[in-house]
């Protein structure tokens, strides 16, 4: 596990977090929450919007894909053992993406924490998120409408945060208050085989892309992991988490 590369970079993969069976039937819930809908596996006709967020079912296979014990060394690696809170299932919601040209509507921002009255809010010790995740339920490739991670962005947003105080700011002021040239870094999209699993810096600058040229809709989660009191920024944190925050204070800006 690359610890140093998530400090630098803002994000690691852990492939095959869960297996190909249990990402299967995560997609038949997923396909049965969608046809309470009108929207049929079978029948693409049905397939009209370019994007249906669902809440993520709370059923067996995401249990299973929640406590897959990869991913439960790794939040030990990155937060530390006993300071994040274990899901009984994998939670959040679920964007499924269908094929489509249209853009699903959703820019640059990062992930906020506790709603603020018109979006969500997070601040410099990232209160109540230790890590973004990305379930990936079926296979995404680089036609599929992959989320955009920037590489190293999670590192110019603490002196942002840092100005705003223990009370934060949401997540798209965040993302609109740095530098232009951040959104013109290096970026690597989440694709993967059904069953990995992308764990990002919770400042982790991201967007949703477009157009989605497959042939199949796009099925992922994005939960965060909890970590109540988030991390402390004053030096003696340990976790990789926390040292990348602290780094990005260091940074000259």
């Amino acid at each position: 596990m690359d610890v140093n590369g998530f400090v630098t970079d803002g994000y690691l993969v852990v492939r095959q977090a869960f297996d190909t069976a249990t990402a299967a039937a995560c997609r038949a819930d997923l396909w049965a929450a969608l046809a309470e809908r009108g929207v049929l596996r079978e029948d693409p006709g049905t397939w009209t919007a370019p994007l249906v967020q669902l809440p993520c079912p709370d059923t067996e296979p995401f249990a299973v894909a929640a406590a897959s014990p990869k991913l439960a060394t790794a939040h030990d690696r990155l937060i530390g053992a006993g300071r994040w809170t274990r899901r009984p299932t994998v939670g959040g919601e679920v964007p499924v993406r269908f094929p489509s040209e249209d853009w699903p509507g959703t820019g640059y921002h990062i992930e906020g924490n506790w709603w603020g009255g018109e979006d969500h809010w997070t601040n410099l010790r990232s209160r109540g998120r230790g890590l973004t995740a990305f379930f990936l339920f079926s296979d995404v490739g680089p036609e599929d409408a992959p989320t955009r991670l920037l590489v190293g962005s999670h590192r110019f947003v603490p002196p942002v945060l840092a100005r705003a105080g223990e009370a934060g700011m949401s997540g798209c002021a965040a993302v609109e208050a740095l530098q232009p040239s951040v959104l013109h870094r290096q970026a690597v999209h989440v694709t993967g085989r059904a069953g990995d699993v992308y764990l990002c810096h919770p400042f982790m600058v991201h967007t949703a892309t477009w157009p989605h040229r497959g042939v199949a809709p796009r099925m992922m989660a994005q939960p965060g992991v909890e970590v109540p009191d988030g991390f402390a920024v004053d030096g003696w944190d340990p976790s990789p988490v926390a040292r990348a925050i602290v780094e990005g204070l260091g940074r000259p800006h």
